[in-house]
């Protein structure tokens, strides 16, 4: 059976439920976040970003922000969800 890993554009609950072990609990940290409106159900302007992206484009954004290095500078490992810098010769 194929596991599903909702790595695409528009699965951000779904993707951190799958993470945090459950969506009430997914929903609660993107609320915590400012991504959802209290409702549970509503984005944000932030939250609509976010959802917007795959979860290559969030783990690059998280780690250009903290590294202050261009996206262009970043390569997505699926494997540990993060982004890594890339060292071009």
């Amino acid at each position: 059976m194929k596991s599903i890993d909702f790595t695409g554009k528009g699965e951000l609950i779904n993707r951190l439920a799958s993470q945090v072990g459950g969506k009430q609990k997914a929903i609660s940290i993107l609320q915590k976040r400012g991504h959802l409106m209290a409702d549970g159900k509503t984005f944000t302007q932030e939250g609509l970003k976010r959802n917007s992206m795959t979860a290559a484009e969030r783990a690059i954004d998280r780690t250009s922000k903290r590294l202050k290095k261009s996206p262009e500078d970043l390569e997505f490992d699926r494997f540990s969800n993060t982004a890594k810098r890339v060292y071009k010769i």
